[in-house]
């Protein structure tokens, strides 16, 4: 059955995480995504980490359902092939340094007069303006600038602690996907193409605004601060390892104290403090002493019966066991032609009539190079010349 996003062609430019991740999304909702790569490759088929005969996992999750073409896009007649490509395609997405695209000729404003119907997706650390924007600007640098790693600073020491995650990536390649799709859909209506620019800063502004910054929200000095919540408390010690819960509502305090046999606490006076509020301190403190009364399997059992939000802190190689994500398959296995047998996290937006799949696995270094030159009309010679000499891999 086919994807979504069947029938819309992707010219994929970028590297490293961000933008595969982008263009993997859409191509597991079935768009035919064309990744273009230097005779060098994506630096993250040579990554550390996990690998085997030579695939690296990381990759293969972020450049699944593509094909691949290798191009020196700097070499004579490389952008040019890059420009052929793109006269078939309804997206370009680009990840590379302000100014690159428009030295190979292959910016928005030069290919929009030959191609009015193309969506061109940019995505960046800063965007191509302001003192940063010249920067190499990788993950943990966003999360400095945005406010990230000043958020997760350790209550004790205030120790700026970054996320273990390259999470502002993930969250740029997730709204570069909607803004694709939106800018399709707009043009549905206006047969007009357009730029989207994303970058990873304002992705993470955007994320940590509601919560995390609704003191810099109101202007003017009429709005009094107010303390903001720490995740931390959310870890509970049991006496054989540890738990999350979160109550939120009147409901689920109650259920809480029932569960760890205490009284209503927020209605004793002690646990009040001068202001009338509550003394979450002191709360957290006889909380945390209540927990250590129980095991995790007992407090799992007695706080779901209370009806109280609770899970198990799983340790990472648990996460795939996780009766829930069991049930759910969020894990789907299949057979890599090179890395054999392979766990990927499935596609999180499931459609009931047009579902997401993994058509095809990760691509070899220009491994669908010839196919895809002989769609856009380049015949066997013009093919092996190019080859010779090293325009294409």
């Amino acid at each position: 059955m086919a994807g979504a996003l069947n029938g819309t062609r992707i010219i994929d430019l970028t590297t490293i995480f961000s933008g595969p991740i982008c263009t993997s999304i859409l191509g597991d909702q079935g768009a035919d995504v064309i990744k273009v790569e230097s005779p060098t490759g994506d630096w993250m088929r040579t990554a550390p980490g996990a690998q085997r005969n030579g695939v690296v996992g990381s990759f293969a999750m972020m450049n699944r359902n593509k094909r691949a073409i290798s191009v020196d896009m700097a070499s004579d007649g490389g952008s040019d092939i890059v420009r052929q490509l793109i006269a078939t395609a309804d997206v370009v997405v680009e990840n590379y340094r302000p100014g690159v695209m428009e030295r190979l000729g292959l910016d928005y404003e030069t290919l929009s007069r030959a191609h009015p119907g193309l969506i061109y997706a940019s995505i960046n650390g800063v965007g191509h303006t302001g003192p940063y924007a010249g920067r190499r600007m990788y993950d943990a640098i966003v999360q400095a600038v945005s406010g990230f790693a000043s958020l997760q600073s350790d209550p004790h020491t205030e120790k700026p602690v970054m996320i273990n995650s390259l999470i502002c990536d993930k969250l740029t390649a997730l709204v570069a996907a909607q803004g694709i799709t939106a800018a399709l859909t707009a043009r549905q209506h206006s047969g007009v193409g357009q730029r989207v620019d994303v970058s990873m800063l304002e992705a993470a502004l955007f994320v940590l605004w509601p919560d995390n910054m609704v003191n810099d929200t109101f202007l003017g000095d009429d709005t009094p601060e107010v303390p903001l919540g720490s995740h931390e408390n959310y870890v509970r010690k049991t006496a054989d390892g540890y738990i999350c819960t979160m109550p939120v509502q009147a409901a689920e305090w109650q259920g809480l104290f029932r569960a760890l046999e205490l009284p209503n606490l927020l209605e004793n006076t002690e646990y009040h403090n001068d202001a009338g509020g509550i003394d979450l301190l002191k709360l957290y403190e006889t909380l945390g002493s209540a927990y250590e009364q129980f095991t995790t399997d007992e407090l799992l059992d007695r706080l779901e019966r209370e009806g109280v939000p609770v899970g198990p802190i799983n340790a990472r190689d648990e996460v795939v066991n996780d009766p829930q994500v069991v049930a759910m398959e969020s894990l789907w296995e299949f057979d890599h032609p090179f890395a054999g047998r392979m766990r990927q996290a499935r596609p999180p937006a499931r459609f009931s009539k047009t579902p997401s799949e993994i058509f095809r696995c990760s691509p070899e270094h220009g491994e669908h190079t010839t196919e895809i030159l002989q769609e856009v009309g380049l015949d066997a010679d013009t093919i092996k010349d190019l080859r010779q000499r090293r325009v294409v891999l």
